[in-house]
């Protein structure tokens, strides 16, 4: 008999009240109740509008895993979701603790190597992937651009144009060193891959605003060498659940080349769901073990532009 509740654990979703509607939306449309638990450091945080806020402990510390279970028993979850590169991890061995709850993440030894910038170059370059030269401090040309290896959402990036400034960069064994693309398109494809490893679906989206490493404006577009360099991706490192990979078009030499690989929802995938990609229903669907069906037919051109509105709080 189908459950007629599910309950999600977003895991660092504070900010994600849209995403957390259309998943409500999901639900209704099949007859199901979904409610929304989200595990923060701090109550004062906007999903609280939409759903119940637990606070939690850092996902760097050592007891965060046994504190998720804790929760996941209280609040009854069926469904757990990361939106955080450090929560990622987590989940994977939460999946490994709890067969009954649905926790659509990639491997926790395949997730940890995607999160180290400098380790994840190194197997997308031995898989045969086109990235972006990568160079160490003896061979880097100019222009050149730093990542921190464990960075995340664009912080401490460093553009050099010139070996003397590079050559002051400190503790450069924790960056990511690349050739700079000067004329460049950014995309993010928002994908979802099923427990069996089939690919649902493949949105790309070309990256037109940018702040704080998420797109404030995106359009989704149909771009066959990007739908299948992302399927070649998800192939080889044989990644499952919602997951969105990086590229970026050099306009001068015509080369697309792969960034980042996240095993995660990405901030814009309310674009590709409003495109007609039907992410959120493949979470609550696969997690009643309801069919699945591909999706292609998505709109091209979709545009998604974000606005601010605030979340108040008062002391009481």
């Amino acid at each position: 008999m189908r459950k007629q509740n599910l309950n999600i654990l977003f895991l660092g979703g504070g900010r994600r009240v849209s995403l957390a509607e259309l998943l409500k939306k999901s639900g209704k449309n099949i007859g199901c109740n979904v409610e929304i638990v989200s595990y923060e450091l701090i109550s004062e945080v906007p999903i609280s509008l939409v759903g119940r806020v637990v606070k939690g402990l850092p996902f760097t510390d050592p007891n965060v895993v046994d504190d998720i279970l804790r929760v996941v028993k209280e609040y009854d979850i069926d469904i757990i979701l990361p939106f955080v590169n450090g929560a990622i991890e987590i989940a994977s061995i939460c999946r490994d603790r709890l067969p009954d709850v649905f926790v659509p993440v990639t491997d926790f030894n395949i997730a940890s190597q995607l999160f180290d910038k400098v380790e994840a170059a190194a197997v997308f370059k031995e898989a045969g992937l086109p990235i972006p030269r990568t160079y160490s401090v003896l061979s880097a040309k100019m222009p050149a651009i730093a990542k921190p290896r464990k960075g995340r959402a664009s912080r401490g990036i460093q553009i050099f144009h010139n070996m003397e400034d590079f050559m002051h960069l400190d503790d450069i064994k924790n960056y990511l060193v690349q050739e700079y693309i000067e004329h460049g398109k950014e995309y993010t494809v928002d994908c979802y891959i099923d427990s069996k490893g089939r690919i649902l679906t493949t949105v790309p989206r070309e990256r037109l605003e940018i702040m704080g490493g998420e797109s404030n404006r995106t359009r989704t577009c149909h771009n066959e060498v990007i739908e299948n360099l992302s399927r070649e991706v998800i192939e080889k490192f044989s990644l499952r659940g919602p997951v969105n990979l990086q590229f970026i078009h050099d306009l001068d030499a015509d080369r697309y080349l792969l960034m980042e690989v996240n095993p995660r929802l990405a901030g814009g995938v309310i674009c590709s769901v409003y495109a007609g990609a039907p992410i959120t229903d493949y979470i609550i669907r696969e997690a009643l073990g309801l069919e699945l069906q591909p999706c292609d037919d998505w709109t091209s051109g979709t545009l998604m532009a974000r606005y601010f509105k605030e979340a108040i709080f008062f002391n009481r």
